[in-house]
């Protein structure tokens, strides 16, 4: 989600793509709303094999799209379970939805939230953190498939969280069948101060899973646990490493999605950074992503100094992002927003768009909604550019881009909201035609 960059100015501009110069011609693009009336929609996912579309609301209720309506009922509602949010600007809440791969058959469905902290005894914990978020399992009620069953309800993960901010919490099965799990590093900024390892930050440190994209198997237990550690994932067997994580070094992954039309079964995230730029980053098994030696794609980070970046450091091992640009915050000049919102590889009808990669950043100003979607093209170099998309039937700003989503037929949708908090139910899903 959209990441409050504490201590820093907000600074508003234009746009830099990292690849070079942006490209004069954008591709135009039209928003069709398809749901409104909802209250600060983070994710809608189509289940396997199903016409439905489930929409999560950061307050905690789960809204089922189907045949262009709303329905009136939740297909669940878990606002009691969730840390109470602020009113005017919140990053926890109702994170993530992901549907098994034999949902058709099983009814099982997964959630992460940012449920009241469960600090184990932990003092420390109890005076200091913020809440604690987790990964839970439902099924359909058997009686009534537009609704879960609440007392289904079985806790797969849970992770003590130090700030209320850079939760993360993105979750997907990915063509593996396993369900993968995006962390941030645990908030506040830096990647430092209570909770964060003060050494090298918890995107480096693999005895922590934040900061991290986890990857287990729902359907099986390891050592006791509520799930399953697969036998490859890279860090199994090793000493000083948490065998869940599948990749490491980010700093809040904030929406992510494997192309549904790769072999390669791709995991694209939209890492949002810190002051100067923001990334899109190609992710695999036991890469690090870099955060926080490195900010944007390959820039030198210094904690201490972190609009500042050391002209060396070391950067053997580190894959860099695929997409940077600037962030308003440090690098005002040709900027393009101040948080990125990772998006979907195009799938759909639409030739112009195929293979693109359409993401977009939360707004150029957190004074103002001025939300930004972009278009990815990977050049036959390998190397990748970025536009503007160029939005035909709509006049002004657009609001805050909150989420992206992508339906079985490959088409991609916008989730936005008008506020910058989970306040009434003013907001709009948008699908992307042209």
């Amino acid at each position: 989600m959209k990441s409050l960059k504490i201590g820093a100015s907000i600074a508003v501009a234009a746009m830099l793509a990292w690849a070079g110069t942006p490209s004069i011609a954008q591709t135009r693009i039209k928003l069709e709303a398809v749901a409104t009336a909802i209250n600060t929609p983070l994710a809608m996912v189509q289940p396997p094999g199903d016409n439905r579309m489930f929409i999560i609301e950061q307050n905690g209720r789960i809204k089922i799209l189907e045949g262009g309506k709303v329905a009136p009922n939740p297909f669940l509602d878990i606002r009691s379970k969730i840390k109470p949010l602020l009113h005017d600007f919140d990053e926890r809440g109702l994170l993530g939805i992901a549907f098994h791969p034999k949902f058709k058959d099983n009814g099982k469905f997964y959630v992460s939230y940012s449920a009241h902290l469960d600090y184990q005894a932990d003092l420390g914990q109890m005076l200091w953190y913020s809440h604690s978020n987790v990964v839970e399992e439902y099924t359909v009620s058997s009686r009534d498939k537009n609704t879960a069953d609440p007392s289904s309800a079985r806790r797969i993960m849970s992770h003590s969280w130090p700030q209320f901010n850079h939760n993360g919490h993105w979750i997907g099965f990915g063509p593996d069948g396993m369900l993968y799990v995006s962390t941030g590093d645990g908030g506040y900024a830096n990647d430092w101060g209570i909770g964060h390892n003060p050494a090298i930050g918890n995107g480096q440190d693999l005895t922590t899973n934040l900061g991290k994209i986890l990857r287990i198997d729902v359907d099986k237990r390891t050592d006791g646990k509520p799930y399953g550690i697969p036998p490859d994932n890279p860090f199994v067997g090793k000493r000083d490493t948490n065998p869940e994580i599948w990749a490491y070094g980010l700093r809040n992954p904030w929406r992510c999605s494997f192309d549904m039309g790769s072999n390669a079964a791709e995991l694209y995230c939209g890492d949002v950074q810190q002051n100067s730029y923001e990334t899109i980053k190609l992710i695999g098994k036991g890469q690090n992503m870099g955060w926080r030696r490195v900010e944007g794609i390959m820039r030198c980070f210094d904690y201490l100094k972190p609009d500042d970046h050391p002209a060396n450091c070391d950067k053997s091992g580190i894959t860099p992002a695929i997409i940077e640009y600037n962030n308003c915050t440090a690098k005002p000049q040709g900027c393009r927003g101040i948080s990125v919102t990772g998006g979907y590889v195009y799938r759909g009808a639409n030739n112009a768009l195929k293979g693109k990669y359409i993401f977009g950043d939360w707004s150029k100003s957190f004074a103002e909604m001025d939300g930004q979607i972009f278009i990815g093209t990977k050049g036959s170099d390998g190397k990748w550019s970025m536009e503007v998309a160029q939005i035909t039937n709509m006049q002004g700003k657009l609001p805050y881009v909150l989420a992206f989503a992508q339906d079985a037929a490959g088409e991609v949708y916008v989730l936005t909201s008008i506020t910058t908090g989970p306040n009434g139910s003013l907001d709009t899903i948008y699908k992307i035609s042209q």
